[in-house]
């Protein structure tokens, strides 16, 4: 990381939701991370590890009855869990933008793009109606949407899955946001589609300096896009490097099982003798059990008693590359 200061400092947050039993469901447990302008942090794991629950404990979207946090999210100074929900909302949509899994359910369909776009310029950034819609067809423009004169006053169902996709984007971007969460933002995009939408959100980026936060489970999109990992498992963070530092020195067993999963072009084609995908065994444990020692230790190659009855420590075993693992010496792998 560079040498500044960071946009973006989460410490120690926790994330409980209350089942019906009355039961605390620990979705994010101790979770820390800081992030930089101009940086992109990608949020890796299976689903149910904590990561959207993560995003969407930034952006306080999470419903208050029955979900609490803890600990701190600065966010340029300020402790967004310390402010009530009208300050919230004059940060989501203008300091914080997000893009969201699935476009076509989190675009309003008896709304046109254009309107949704200029209702968040309206809002946030006091301009006129005539201003807003200069504004949002420029942003159609930016994010490569053709004809952005006739596109805005279409609906979401008249565009294709991509198009959605980039509209969300320029919604996201319309206030040029310091932070961009884009949760699974490729998902159910064909692969041409999704590398154009990454080579979107990359270029913006380089133009405006926005810091990105990527949820993703798909490991190819990380390697391409993030200057950061951190691997989480069961809500928790178990490891976090620089993306080029943890593909070639994964130390925590949960990482390496993880690339390991990853299919390798022609392996099948080594020997007479078809391989396997390799899978990590087991499942994710119960998030409504209070873990006595680590998450991953029922589903670990590696596993020793110590493993069963003590939580390891999140800390540096090398520099820059922190793991949460009895088994991982300083200075050594796995």
């Amino acid at each position: 990381m560079n040498a500044q200061t960071p946009i973006l400092e989460v410490s120690n947050l926790r994330t409980h939701f209350r089942g019906d039993d009355g039961d605390a469901v620990r979705a994010v447990e101790d979770v820390s991370f800081a992030l930089n302008s101009g940086e992109t942090l990608a949020i890796v794991g299976e689903s149910g590890s904590g990561k959207s629950v993560t995003s969407l404990s930034i952006m306080r979207l999470l419903p208050g009855r029955n979900a609490r946090n803890a600990g701190r999210i600065d966010f340029m100074g300020r402790d967004l869990l310390s402010l009530n929900e009208k300050e919230m909302r004059r940060i989501r949509g203008n300091d914080i933008g997000m893009i969201f899994q699935e476009p076509m359910t989190s675009l309003n369909p008896v709304l046109t793009i254009g309107r949704q776009i200029m209702e968040t310029l309206i809002r946030h950034q006091g301009l006129s109606k005539r201003e807003a819609r200069e504004r949002a067809i420029e942003m159609l423009k930016l994010v490569d949407i053709p004809a952005p004169e006739r596109r805005i006053d279409e609906y979401p169902h008249q565009l294709s899955g991509g198009m959605r996709q980039r509209v969300m984007i320029a919604m996201a971007l319309a206030c040029r946001p310091g932070l961009l969460i884009a949760d699974e933002p490729t998902t159910a995009l064909d692969v041409t589609i999704q590398a154009q939408v990454l080579d979107l959100m990359r270029a913006l980026q380089k133009k405006t300096g926005t810091a990105i936060i990527l949820i993703t489970h798909d490991l190819g999109v990380v390697a391409e896009m993030a200057d950061r990992i951190i691997v989480m498992y069961a809500g928790r963070t178990v490891e976090e490097a620089a993306t080029a530092e943890l593909f070639e020195n994964p130390l925590h067993p949960y990482t390496q099982g993880l690339l390991a999963t990853i299919p390798q072009l022609g392996s099948s084609f080594d020997d007479d003798t078809p391989q396997r995908l390799q899978e990590i065994p087991g499942q994710v444990p119960s998030l409504r059990k209070r873990l006595t020692g680590c998450a991953f230790a029922e589903r670990c190659p590696l596993v020793a008693e110590q493993c069963r009855t003590e939580v390891p420590v999140f800390e540096a075993k090398r520099p820059a590359h922190k793991v949460a693992c009895h088994k991982v010496q300083k200075g050594n792998g796995a």
